[in-house]
């Protein structure tokens, strides 16, 4: 399995997360209703872009981490098993919560709350993938280096 397709797949879920949080943080601050509701319904149309690039990473990074002992190699797969029920069980329903509400104009504590669950999870999401990213960078690093003294990949 490519490691270039685990990066490319990583970096763009990590990169849409980052903007969904983003986003709703600015637009909740500054912006008005409709905006808020706009947000909310592309974060629900970006779900075809995150969904297939998180399955992505994770099957690569198992595929790739396969055999493999190191420590970072066993984290990763510990916080992907996070991020992913993380996605599934709050972020995913958050998202089709907020923007059915936001549809709706329905701003109210329900809505406020989800937001909160919604923006505690995104981010705990981007830092975890952060950190598979930085550990991701180390393996590689160590896997080019392998590679040259002894032309094994392990």
């Amino acid at each position: 399995m490519s490691p270039k397709i685990h990066a490319t797949a990583g970096g763009i879920a990590l990169a849409t997360i980052s903007t969904f949080w983003v986003s709703t943080a600015v637009s909740e601050i500054f912006a008005n209703a409709e905006t808020v509701a706009a947000v909310k319904q592309a974060i629900l149309y970006g779900m075809l872009v995150l969904i297939p690039a998180m399955m992505t990473t994770g099957a690569t990074g198992a595929k790739l981490g396969k055999g493999w002992k190191l420590p970072q190699v066993t984290q990763k797969s510990k916080r992907m098993k996070i991020i992913a029920a993380n996605g599934v069980l709050i972020l995913l329903p958050s998202a089709v919560f907020l923007a059915n509400r936001a549809s709706e104009g329905q701003f109210d504590t329900g809505f406020y709350l989800i937001q909160t669950l919604e923006l505690i999870a995104g981010a705990t999401n981007i830092f975890l993938l952060t950190l598979n990213m930085r550990d991701g960078l180390a393996l590689a690093r160590r896997r080019a280096s392998k590679g040259a003294k002894s032309g094994q990949a392990r």
